[in-house]
């Protein structure tokens, strides 16, 4: 069965990522936008990311322009917003879609992987996380309403 590490992706500069470099790490993976009611988020995030990137943990925000075009930038210009407002030092991915036809590989794998809530595949909104194991296995799904903060119990016990 596939998991997240089968996966490649673009960095915010068009290069490709291989995600099986992040072998042996837990991975929180979220679609991001720079608009949206949620984006405050980033500084949670930041947070997390803080306390346990020396433990093993990586976030990957994935910006996406699809929920009411909240996030209209360039990639450049994502980065920029990102560092200066919430002093974001996580990877920030290249702008991608996470449903629909052009929808991303990975984020295609991670709806089929975590459904949402009343078993829903797509994406309903920006902020949408997906906790993923070690191996490469998703874990859970979370709501965009989910606060970063909640979850890091299920991050610690995962590392």
């Amino acid at each position: 069965m596939a998991n997240v590490h089968q996966y490649k992706v673009k960095d915010a500069s068009g290069n490709d990522i291989d995600l099986s470099q992040y072998r042996g790490k837990v991975l929180l993976v979220v679609n991001t936008a720079s608009q949206c009611g949620f984006t405050p988020q980033y500084k949670e995030l930041e947070q997390l990311h803080q306390k346990y990137k020396d433990k093993g943990l990586v976030i990957l925000a994935f910006p996406c322009n699809q929920f009411g075009g909240q996030e209209p930038g360039s990639d450049n210009e994502i980065q920029q917003f990102c560092e200066l407002n919430y002093g974001v030092s996580f990877p920030v991915m290249a702008k991608l879609a996470v449903n629909g036809p052009d929808a991303s590989p990975l984020f295609e794998h991670l709806k089929d992987s975590a459904r949402g809530l009343m078993k829903t595949r797509a994406i309903k909104w920006n902020f949408t996380k997906f906790l993923v194991n070690k191996d490469g296995d998703v874990v859970k799904r979370y709501a965009p309403r989910t606060k970063p903060a909640s979850i890091a119990q299920s991050i610690e016990d995962l590392l």
